[in-house]
């Protein structure tokens, strides 16, 4: 079943045609970029609701040329995490642009694959392509702090793209990862009962599989915090567990930026 796709909640106008201006100039300059958050969201579940910011996605060798356009352009520009995150803000309105090039776990990092098959919309009537449904699913699927759990979220982009969904393509992303993709979809099924066979057999066929045939890992390494930045401090502090986000443990980051983050 499609879900008919919606647009979010319309923000201020002062807001909206912030966001535009500053999509226009990132045009004007050839900066590429995808939009992903509520945006890309309210397309691929027909869910609307409220929008805090306008998050996009580039890679990461475009992220000085598009902060240098947008500070030209008048706004306020600053990371946020340098690895991770920038931000374009507003100084009228004090609204904000997340500029986004990799994630907090350093795990999704935008590639070419995000400028593939992006769907056209308008943003506010500017013309834009969103975030693919599945690095929106990838990227959403470990957010699962305390203060934030997007865990409907990925169940939601499921349910309204499930039909069309590379799956192929999504389990490449979750390579190493299976656990996870394996846990959504199975809770997938628990959200939505009637629904469970649009997840494909075979997908849950090739997880199980997957997590069946890991290999053995006799180092303590606590993985959790790719998933919880602030729910495993005790097992790395305590209880002798290495970051399974640092890269001598087989994860993406360093230790200087791991140091940018918040202590677990």
């Amino acid at each position: 079943m499609a879900v008919k796709p919606a647009a979010p909640i319309e923000p201020d106008p002062a807001t909206r045609d912030f966001y535009v201006a500053a999509l226009r100039k990132l045009d004007e300059s050839d900066v590429p970029y995808v939009v992903g958050g509520g945006y890309a969201m309210a397309y691929y579940t027909g869910i609307a609701r409220n929008t805090k910011d306008l998050d996009i996605f580039l890679r990461p060798r475009d992220r000085d040329r598009a902060l240098t356009t947008l500070a030209a352009a008048g706004y306020r520009t600053e990371f946020f995490y340098p690895f991770w995150i920038a931000k374009a803000i507003d100084p009228k309105t004090e609204a904000f642009i997340d500029i986004l090039y990799s994630s907090g776990n350093g795990l999704c990092t935008v590639d070419d694959a995000w400028f593939e098959n992006t769907p056209p919309v308008r943003i506010h009537g500017h013309p834009a392509r969103l975030v693919p449904a599945e690095e929106q699913l990838w990227s959403k699927a470990f957010v699962q702090d305390r203060d934030r759990f997007d865990g409907a979220d990925v169940i939601h982009l499921i349910y309204g793209q499930a039909d069309s969904l590379n799956w192929k393509r999504l389990l490449r992303r979750f390579e190493g990862h299976e656990r996870v993709l394996l846990a959504h979809v199975l809770l997938f099924g628990y959200a939505y009962p009637h629904d469970r066979d649009r997840v494909p057999a075979w997908v849950i066929s090739y997880l199980h599989e997957a997590v069946a045939h890991e290999p053995a890992d006799s180092d303590r390494v606590c993985r959790g915090t790719f998933l919880a930045q602030r729910s495993y401090g005790t097992a790395l502090r305590d209880w002798g567990y290495a970051d399974g986000r640092l890269q001598p443990h087989g994860g993406p980051l360093n230790a200087a930026e791991l140091a940018q983050l918040p202590p677990p």
